[in-house]
């Protein structure tokens, strides 16, 4: 049985530090067995992001774009942030025209999922993409992003390739697989 914990009291919080995307939050907090702590969090824009897993003709669709954290070229699937004023469904469909070059009639939501909760506040929605048609709208990406389409059918050796490494992308593959084998 799980036991009920009661949330820490926030005592202050200050920003410690920021760049363009980020701000780094020092809390101090009081748990409700009396130890008192200091944490630092990223809080990222609110507005979250999106993810979609394009399957089209048998294939899965990756796109091929640097990454500056790891300074390769890493395979995963589209995605971006939400635009202030946008829903996530409609930022799915966004991404995958602007990266791929393809939008979706048929979308489905797989799950919300965070990237390192104990550090940073923001949340990401993954899509499934299913009925694609080709429809394209200019992207923010300083360089065309590469296309490398996977046969679905061989998507367990997608994971063995070193330059699809990103945890939300393998993430993305499972839920996806699992909805896709469901419908099969």
């Amino acid at each position: 049985m799980t036991q009920q914990h009661t949330k820490p009291e926030i005592l202050g919080s200050a920003v410690v530090a920021q760049s363009r995307l980020f701000k780094i939050e020092q809390i101090d907090l009081k748990f409700s067995n009396g130890e008192l702590r200091q944490y630092e969090r990223m809080q990222g824009n609110n507005r979250g992001a999106v993810m979609v897993v394009p399957v089209h003709n048998g294939q899965l669709l990756l796109a091929k774009e640097y990454a500056a954290g790891t300074h390769n070229y890493e395979l995963g699937f589209p995605k971006g942030l939400i635009d202030p004023g946008e829903q996530a469904i409609e930022a799915a469909n966004r991404e995958l025209q602007e990266e791929i070059g393809f939008a979706s009639s048929k979308l489905t939501h797989l799950k919300e999922v965070s990237l390192a909760p104990s550090y940073f506040a923001s949340k990401m929605q993954i899509y499934l993409a299913e009925d694609l048609y080709s429809s394209t709208l200019e992207g923010d990406e300083p360089e065309p992003i590469e296309v490398v389409p996977w046969p679905l059918a061989d998507w367990q050796a997608l994971i063995n390739q070193a330059d699809f490494s990103e945890s939300r992308s393998i993430t993305a593959l499972f839920l996806a697989q699992q909805v896709l084998a469901a419908n099969a």
